[in-house]
């Protein structure tokens, strides 16, 4: 069953999300809806969910990066943007730690705020922990691309969003940055909106 995903202006987009209990965990409700977070994930599609964008205030993730998504990128811009496939895996309660300074930025985007990208610095290297659905402590080391998918879901989990991050003048319709921006490298990026004026975040880590 796929869900409603909620738009940027609904309140629990903006409220940090409740931890789980471990009772909750291993529950037919928690299970159910992994299953319905996953099919509203392929049908969107997109590469992580969190569970407030469905309406719930829980600390509760999905994650999967296909090979399908990423066929329209070429190799060099795979490499730069250090992306390959990442399987389904689910993230409860998770704790991150940025291993490496907000310093690569890419445009990105959310399913909260279709239409819509921007440059968003982020840490190249994060550390995660959290339980999985059968609830297993877990420990993820993640680097590139996989890095910033995990910072941006865990960040809907504390009620911030990309925007709060982002490169207020790179902010751009989905339909321009593929006219205009697509093609660049980070390095153009970097000198086109580098100088200009973006706010600023303390970065407590977070997506």
């Amino acid at each position: 069953m796929r869900i409603k995903i909620a738009s940027v202006g609904e309140t629990v987009l903006r409220n940090a999300a409740r931890p789980l209990r471990t009772d909750e965990i291993g529950s037919d409700r928690i299970h159910q809806l992994i299953d319905h977070m996953r099919e509203t994930l392929a049908d969107a599609p997109g590469v992580g969910l969190a569970a407030p964008q469905i309406g719930e205030q829980l600390q509760l993730a999905i994650i999967e990066d296909k090979a399908e998504y990423q066929a329209n990128l070429t190799s060099e811009e795979l490499t730069e943007r250090e992306r390959s496939p990442v399987p389904f895996h689910v993230l409860i309660n998770p704790e991150i730690e940025l291993l490496s300074p907000l310093d690569v930025s890419f445009f990105e985007g959310c399913l909260s705020l279709p239409g819509f990208v921007a440059i968003v610095p982020r840490a190249r290297v994060v550390r995660v922990r959290a339980l999985n659905e059968a609830r297993e402590p877990i420990q993820i080391e993640a680097e590139g691309w996989y890095a910033r998918i995990l910072q941006h879901e865990i960040d809907h989990l504390k009620g911030t969003l990309f925007i709060d991050r982002m490169w207020s003048h790179s902010f751009s319709s989905v339909d321009h940055y593929i006219r205009h921006w697509k093609s660049k490298s980070s390095a153009e990026l970097l000198k086109h909106f580098h100088t200009r004026n973006r706010p600023e975040l303390d970065a407590e880590p977070h997506l």
